[in-house]
């Protein structure tokens, strides 16, 4: 097996050369087109020219020389910016539909420009989505004038923008965008009842950034856009009280990673004591026994200041890979509301929800994809298995010269701390900057707390003071700066040494560069390089450094404490295997996520195939494609939009206990399927059956006055969000149940079979 691995691995490399001499013979005759000598009407004919040839059916490849060097031209002319050459072969990667990986500061944003100049040539629009609406307006104005000096138009969308505002973005050859906003659009042009309402034009080309984060880390985030949420519910404080009354073991089992908590038979009596209810896990109390397990789950896994934050009377989730505030996140309804209620606080109803898609089959629409990133190759497997993406990585313009010493590993958290101290302030005193990440606001606030105690001033970096985040981050090279954060640090910020200051720059170089110190190891690799790549950018010197100690939550998670039995000492562990077994404890999880990925995929793969189907007929009636009188369009397009809705009503409904299956030894995916193939099934004939029933109602009326009258109009108001599904497939995974919940709840269902609905 090794044999064949590494046959693999040498493979690859081979073919990685290959690829990479091939684009390194390109961009040498890309730089042999030289346009210095041109005047501006000479470029902008050139520009024309290849416009009308790219129009004409001409194929880009036969263009993409002539097209690169005048964007070279174009972009040394208008920004004073010469692409390197490994910048070229990036754009020729990503023309060619690759994900490129190119470290941190060699220049993504400029590499993206000439293959997004290229395809929008054809005039079918080429979108760039983006992390935040920061970046996307940023890069939009930053890059716009080599578009526009070449006769191309640009525009980037942001959150807030009205209908008219976002469809003429949209309208633009070059469009940058967040994937969130692109998809919540789409997701409104869904629902739009009159074609002018909608502001997306046909797909054609993406070039995702930060493509780790957008197509693995956020792949799964189902996007939804719903009526206005109900009014007020409090039954959540009921449940929260009656978890709170609960004791570990005596009445819950957590699951050996602690993702999931279990009620044990104990538990279960005692619990529907509380609830003054006969066998909770009859069907009709079904509804008791999902509100409790949210609350549990609020209550003993979703950490404060870890999690989630409060702040000004409002909850807001904590996104694990950016340390971000997640804007505009949920969690699954009931769980939602079980959060609120933990912190004292009421939850509003979710209102209906009319449509859903998740980023991974909204991105999938694009006929043509391609993807950069700083970190790609960790995951390059799952690139492939499920975007058919390959990872080619682009040699760095200046070589990596950064430092990266192995892991420091302590045996308890006390020695852990005192030793990050002694490091950080020994560093500190030779003025060299250094950049903490930690893996909470709540542990950074309690580093900061420590760092003063020492006289060591540092500035905090965390979802409670992100507003002051692009302040911090410019100072964050400066001579002596001292900056604690969150994985906020870790993607998309530029920390340039001397803060950009040339002189302190050379000081802070000839002191080593930035230092790096992680406070931990992160679930993912790829999270850990994020932090790494801080330092060392377009050659700097720099080091990094993680701190791990054996009771930190992940290495307790795998019982890593307890190869080290009772041993409790300040120093360092000199251990290699505990160094490889960290590695290891990565590599499991990230596989953990695949599979989990890859079931998610299971239950919602299907649902986006009914979707598309029954959209497909949906746009064409409203694109006027079937010949029909106006009042037959409104019509058909309103019973369309009802009964999806109602279908993800009831595909929601057995999604909550679907995995129940399992115990009745069938498939719960295939039970799913089965189920929802045959409610699915029923929606044509209701169709056609409202629809008829409405339209001799209406006497074939064209009047919308007379629509509206009779309910046949869009909803009032929308909202649009983001839902963390991830805590529903790890509160719903089977696999992970106690022998002892499985024979308790058996005992207690009298080994009656589960069914969902029996009817549609």
């Amino acid at each position: 097996m090794n044999l064949a691995v590494k046959l693999m691995r040498e493979f690859k490399d081979r073919d990685t050369r290959h690829k990479l001499k091939g684009y390194r013979d390109k961009a040498e005759l890309i730089r042999k087109r030289n346009l210095e000598a041109w005047d501006e009407k000479q470029l902008q004919a050139e520009s024309l020219w290849l416009n009308k040839e790219a129009k004409s059916g001409t194929p880009l490849d036969e263009l993409l020389v002539d097209a690169y060097a005048l964007v070279c031209e174009a972009a040394k002319r208008t920004l004073g910016l010469q692409p390197y050459d490994v910048q070229i072969m990036a754009a020729i990667a990503l023309h060619e539909g690759f994900l490129i990986e190119q470290h941190t500061g060699e220049g993504k944003t400029l590499s993206a420009v000439m293959p997004a100049y290229l395809h929008a040539l054809t005039g079918e629009g080429v979108h760039v989505l983006t992390f935040n609406d920061y970046l996307a307006n940023r890069d939009a104005e930053w890059m716009g004038p080599i578009y526009r000096f070449l006769g191309l138009t640009v525009n980037s969308v942001q959150a807030g923008m009205s209908l008219f505002e976002k469809r003429e973005a949209y309208a633009k050859d070059i469009t940058y965008v967040t994937a969130k906003e692109a998809g919540f659009d789409y997701l409104r042009d869904m629902i739009a009842l009159d074609e002018a309402d909608t502001v997306h034009r046909p797909f054609h080309y993406v070039i995702v950034d930060e493509a780790d984060s957008l197509l693995l880390d956020e792949a799964r985030v189902p996007l939804v856009i719903a009526g206005e949420p109900g009014s007020f519910g409090n039954d959540g404080i009921r449940f929260a009280e009656v978890a709170r009354q609960l004791a570990q073991v005596e009445h819950y089992d957590f699951d050996e990673f602690m993702r999931n908590v279990y009620l044990n038979e104990t538990g279960s009596a005692k619990a529907e004591s509380l609830l003054g209810c006969d066998n909770l896990y009859e069907s009709h109390h079904s509804h008791l026994l999902i509100s409790l397990n949210c609350a549990l789950h609020a209550e003993l896994l979703l950490k404060k200041d870890v999690d989630y934050i409060v702040r000004d009377g409002n909850i807001e989730l904590i996104d694990e890979y950016t340390g971000r505030v997640a804007e505009n996140r949920h969690l699954p309804d009931g769980l939602q509301a079980a959060l609120a209620a933990k912190e004292g606080m009421q939850s509003l109803a979710g209102g209906k929800i009319l449509g859903t898609i998740t980023l991974q089959h909204f991105i999938s629409l694009y006929p043509k994809i391609c993807g950069m990133t700083a970190t790609a190759q960790a995951s390059a497997m799952d690139f492939e298995d499920i975007y058919v993406l390959q990872v080619v990585q682009i040699p760095p313009n200046r070589p990596n010269i950064r430092i990266d010493h192995s892991h420091r590993i302590y045996t308890h958290k006390e020695a852990k701390l005192k030793a990050l101290v002694q490091e950080i302030s020994s560093a500190h005193a030779t003025g060299r900057p250094i950049l903490i990440g930690t893996s909470s606001v709540g542990e950074s606030n309690m580093l900061a707390e420590a760092l003063t105690v020492a006289d060591v001033p540092c500035h905090v970096l965390n979802a409670k003071n992100d507003a002051k985040e692009a302040e911090i981050i410019a100072k964050a090279g400066e001579i002596g700066a001292v900056t604690v954060s969150t994985n906020m640090a870790g993607r998309g910020v530029d920390i340039r040494l001397g803060g950009g200051n040339p002189t302190q720059g050379e000081v802070v170089a000839k002191l080593g560069g930035l230092y790096v110190i992680g406070t931990h190891v992160n679930e993912s690799v790829r999270i850990d390089d994020q932090l790494r790549g801080r330092s060392g950018r377009q050659g700097d010197p720099g080091a990094s450094v993680f701190f791990v100690s054996l009771e930190d939550e992940l290495m307790l998670r795998f019982g890593i404490n307890k190869a080290i039995r009772n041993l409790r000492q300040d120093e360092a562990l000199e251990d290699s295997v505990l160094r490889s077994k960290i590695g290891q404890i990565q590599h499991i999880i990230m596989g953990q996520n695949f599979d989990i990925r890859q079931e998610l995929n299971c239950y919602s793969d299907m649902v986006e195939d009914q979707r598309r189907i029954l959209y497909g007929e949906r746009l064409a009636i409203l694109k006027g494609e079937k010949q029909m009188s106006p009042s037959e369009q409104r019509v058909r397009l309103f019973y369309i939009d009802q009964f999806w809705a109602d279908h993800l009503a009831y595909v929601s409904y057995l999604r909550e206990g679907i995995h129940l299956e399992s115990l009745a030894s069938r498939n719960p995916i295939d039970e799913f399927h089965v189920q929802i193939t045959q409610a699915y099934e029923q929606i044509p004939a209701k169709i056609n059956s409202e629809s008829a029933n409405m339209l001799l109602r209406l006497e074939g009326s064209n009047d919308p006055a007379k629509w509206e009258k009779f309910g046949l109009k869009s909803p009032t108001s929308t909202r649009t969000y983001i839902i963390n599904d991830q805590y529903k497939e790890y509160m719903q995974n089977p696999s992970s149940w106690t022998s002892g919940t499985i024979i308790a709840y058996w005992i207690r269902k009298m080994l009656r079979p589960v069914f969902g609905w029996s009817k549609f």
